[in-house]
This record gives structure tokens, C-alpha cells and sequence, in this order.
């Protein structure tokens, strides 16, 4: 699978533009602004119906503009697939293929298997649980569409659930049966995703550290935990035991909407022990190996976008990916870097075809 084609329309900084692609490797080179990165979080929102970068879905249009395209022509086991993505303020943003709109955004995650890696992944580490639980979930919906929906459930009861609660504080009552109803409802979806989501992190920790420890030559003793209370108990007794702390607070403050991804380096959190070199070949590994998993599980070579992802790497960590490259292990590559030279002496290693695009 890859991307043909690409057409922008008032996307972000990006008034017009239109771009025919190699299926191996695309490279976008110019000066800080000029809008590489813009053109890749373009191809990110084909791939997710989303920006990569800004979820406000309206500051993605172009000042002074009321609306954006982003129409992609991807090849696909050996059909052609268009997909269109647009917005006009006022509106619905709309996400097409072939012609034809989706009801739900949902419907369409995991057609265009896709992995970014940009320097924002380091949100990933100095972020709070939240931004864990995304690359978790994302992960995990490109290949399992059940387990989106659940999630999606799970978040609609929880909102009924914490409404509820606050609801209970502003009126000074309190009704037990109609609590328990939301708990029975959570419990069940609770599980269902603890579940998938312990048997997703039991196959991913393996190449995550196979990858981790090809970056670096295993010089660095790493690890990924899953951190939830239901490792506990099941929800409907942990809604039970926090129930005063609910009231008091007005929310749920239990499930699988608090879970979390531990990252440490020798068993300490890298967050706060890891050099910044050490945080960015964790982010790599975990993203390469995001790539494999989805590689193995769905069957099929992700697009893969490397987001200035050569700026502070050292050269023997970046003629490792480059070797991985060169080994066939990826299928078609976007490239945004700020050095045109750096960037065609890198590609040129691979002995694979490519284009450049002087922004």
C-alpha cells in the first residue's frame, strides 16, 4: 500500500499545493515553517480523520480562509482508494472514500494503516496518562475495530456516569440504583478492554524491546508496563470502594479510563532519569515497533512518516534506521528534515528510489 497522490487546499500554511509520490521514499526539505511538517500531519489526517498535531479541527484551515481539502490517491491491493477529508467553518468536517462519506470517522480508522514519528512524540514521556492511553488505544483500533467502539461506549457511559454525580452534588440527593445501572454498564466494557489491552502490551513488549535495543546496541536496560486498577479487582468492586471519593469529587475516579504505560530506564521513570537522548531512541523504539506490530497483526507495510526525525540523533543511530531501511523492513517513507544534503546523502545509502520536494 501506498500514497500516489496529494492535493491541499488552505491546509494550515499551505494555500495550494499538489504532489505525485515514489512508493519508497518522499522527502521534504526546507527552513523551519515553510510547511513540511504540515504536509505530512496532511497525510496523518487521511490516515485518522484527524491532525496529528492540532485536534482543534478549525485552526487546521489557513488564516483567512473558511475552509481546507486534503485529497489523497492512495494503491491499495491493487486498487486505486481516494480519500477526502474537508472542513468549511460553520460545519461538519467530512471524510470521504471513493466518493462516498463516512457516518462515523470510526468506520475508516485502520484502512490507511499509517505511524508518524515526530519530535512530539516526546509529549509521550512529559505528558500525563492520557497521552499514553491514545497511542495505546490508536494502536490497538487500527486492527480491531470492536475495541474502538467499546472504548467509544465506554466513554459515553462514563459521561452519563460522572453527570450523574454532579447532578447527585447539585441537588443534595443521592440515588444508589440508578448509579449502579452505569456501574454494571462500565464493568463489562472495563473488562472486555483490560483485557485486550494486556494481551495487546504481552505481544508489543517483545519488539519493543527488540527495537530498543537495536537502536542502541542494547546498551540500555529499558522497560514498558501496563498500569491499571484492574489489576486490582474488577470495576463494579473498585466503583463500590471509591464511591464516597466519587461523590465527593463528582466524577469516576476508577477504570480503565485512569490506566497507564510505565516508560523507565533502569527501573527508574525516564521521564525524569533519561537524557534526552535516551527519551528519543525509547519514542523511536516504541514507534518502530508500533510499526512492526501492525505490520504483523494486520498484515500489511504501514505508510511511515518520519517527522525531523534526523535533528539530534547521532549518526551511528541514524545509519541504524537507515539499515533498516535498506533491509526492506518498511514499506513506502515520508521524510521531512531542514538539510536537503543530509537528507539526499541518507536516502542515497538505501540504493532505493526516491523523490525530494524543495519547500
Amino acid at each position: 500500500m501506498y500514497l500516489q497522490s496529494l492535493s491541499l487546499l488552505n491546509y494550515k500554511n499551505i494555500a495550494e499545493a499538489t504532489y505525485q509520490f515514489d512508493p519508497k521514499i518522499n522527502c521534504f526539505t526546507g527552513k523551519n515553517g515553510v510547511g513540511k511538517t504540515n504536509v505530512l500531519d496532511a497525510i496523518y489526517h487521511l490516515a485518522y480523520g484527524k491532525s496529528y498535531f492540532n485536534p482543534l479541527a478549525v485552526q487546521n484551515i489557513r488564516h483567512g480562509e473558511e475552509f481546507f481539502v486534503i485529497d489523497g490517491t492512495f494503491e491499495k491491493t491493487g486498487r486505486s482508494e481516494q480519500v477526502v477529508c474537508s472542513l468549511k467553518k460553520g460545519m461538519k468536517k467530512m471524510l470521504k472514500r471513493n466518493g462516498k462519506a463516512y457516518d462515523k470517522f470510526s468506520e475508516h480508522v485502520g484502512f490507511i494503516p499509517l505511524v508518524i514519528i515526530s519530535p512530539y512524540d516526546s509529549d509521550l514521556i512529559t505528558e500525563g496518562s492520557e497521552t499514553r492511553r491514545k497511542f495505546l488505544d490508536s494502536v490497538i483500533s487500527q486492527l480491531d475495530p470492536v475495541y474502538l467502539q467499546e472504548l467509544i461506549n465506554y466513554q459515553k457511559v462514563l459521561q452519563q456516569r460522572n453527570a450523574l454525580l454532579k447532578y447527585f452534588a447539585l441537588n443534595h440527593t443521592f440515588d444508589r440504583d440508578t448509579l449502579y445501572i452505569y456501574n454494571a454498564q462500565l464493568d463489562g466494557m472495563a473488562q472486555h478492554i483490560f483485557e485486550k489491552r494486556k494481551m495487546f502490551l504481552d505481544a508489543f513488549t517483545p519488539i519493543f524491546n527488540k527495537h530498543h535495543a537495536a537502536i542502541t546496541g542494547a546498551a540500555e536496560n529499558v522497560s514498558l508496563a501496563y498500569e491499571s486498577h484492574l489489576h486490582q479487582d474488577n470495576l463494579s468492586a473498585l466503583l463500590e470502594e471509591s464511591l464516597q471519593r466519587d461523590r465527593v469529587l463528582q466524577y469516576t475516579s476508577v477504570g480503565v479510563h485512569k490506566d497507564d504505560l510505565l516508560f523507565e530506564i533502569d527501573g527508574h521513570p525516564i521521564k525524569k532519569f533519561g537524557s534526552q537522548g535516551q527519551q528519543k531512541s525509547y519514542l523511536i523504539a516504541l514507534k518502530l515497533a508500533q510499526f512492526e506490530f501492525i505490520k504483523q497483526q494486520g498484515g500489511v507495510l504501514p505508510i511511515l512518516l518520519f517527522d525531523d526525525i534526523f535533528d539530534k540523533l547521532d549518526e551511528t543511530r541514524v545509519a541504524k534506521i537507515v539499515q533498516m531501511i535498506d533491509d526492506n523492513v518498511f514499506g513506502q517513507i515520508f521524510i521531512s528534515d531542514t538539510h536537503n544534503e543530509r537528507t539526499e546523502a541518507i536516502v542515497r545509502q538505501t540504493h532505493e528510489s526516491y523523490s525530494v520536494f524543495k519547500l
